[in-house]
């Protein structure tokens, strides 16, 4: 979820009490809205496979402690969505990195809306979108330490906090990583709920040594990470290495990241973001 507002919508019905569903475009990309002009999640329409927002793309800052950025390594990898949002994530993962991906979100709308308006692919043997709520379904034992990448987005139409939030949740979240497994969650704003919410994050996962952060963009979205094991972290040369072929591989600004990301114990002394 991103601060941004945008011009004309196409609306979907609401169904039940979800927020209707809309999508707007400029002349470079078409944005996802539940219910207000705020973007829940955008698509270049030249590039419908790239990330476009800026916290997006750091929610794959994941791929900094992996061993091999192989493609081939990669696809023997499970990646998953909690929010769909307009299906950036979703889509990387599945076309970018071609590992297997899931899905997870409530809203049946967002999902037809994506498949209509954001090029989702339809479910195949790689690819499943589950609708349901992502509280329930993480704690079904197909998921305990299955998971590599599992990236957290959940946003109601208001955004005021994480839809799910609780140390349950994390917990949950951190059973379902496979040891060499990483956790991104995007935390929106600033406010007494981001130290709260990294409060029970680093509880989940043990210790704040295994919790970094970036500095928040200038829209307001923190990118927490958080490492099922501590005890395998990247050397500065590494993170560098990884750094710039991520960067050279998948067109992310990972070199960048590096500056303005570090353990939350330290993260005060980074500098602030552009």
């Amino acid at each position: 979820m991103a601060l941004r507002k945008t011009k004309s919508t196409k609306t979907a019905a609401p169904e039940m009490e979800l927020p209707q569903v809309s999508v707007s475009e400029d002349e470079t990309s078409r944005y996802l809205h539940l219910g207000t002009p705020w973007v829940q999640g955008s698509m270049r329409l030249k590039d419908p496979f790239a990330l476009d927002l800026e916290y997006v793309q750091r929610m794959m800052a994941w791929l900094l402690f992996t061993d091999s950025l192989a493609l081939e390594d990669l696809q023997h990898q499970h990646a998953v969505q909690l929010g769909l949002g307009a299906a950036a994530l979703t889509k990387f993962h599945h076309h970018s990195l071609g590992m297997p991906t899931t899905a997870i979100e409530i809203n049946p709308l967002v999902v037809h809306i994506c498949r209509t308006w954001f090029k989702l692919p339809p479910d195949g043997e790689r690819l499943q979108v589950l609708q349901g709520d992502a509280a329930e379904l993480i704690q079904l034992p197909c998921w305990r330490g299955a998971v590599h990448a599992l990236q957290v987005d959940l946003y109601d139409h208001e955004a005021a906090a994480p839809v799910l939030d609780s140390a349950q949740f994390y917990a949950d979240c951190h059973a379902m990583l496979a040891p060499e497994g990483c956790m991104t969650v995007n935390l929106f704003g600033r406010r007494s709920s981001y130290a709260q919410s990294v409060e029970k994050i680093c509880a989940a996962f043990g210790s704040a040594g295994q919790v970094w952060a970036f500095r928040p963009t200038r829209e307001g979205n923190t990118i927490v990470l958080a490492r099922r094991q501590a005890d395998t972290t990247p050397s500065a040369a590494q993170l560098q290495a990884r750094a710039q072929e991520i960067e050279q591989r998948f067109k992310l600004p990972a070199r960048k990241w590096l500056k303005i990301f570090g353990p939350v114990a330290s993260l005060a002394s980074l500098p602030a973001a552009d």
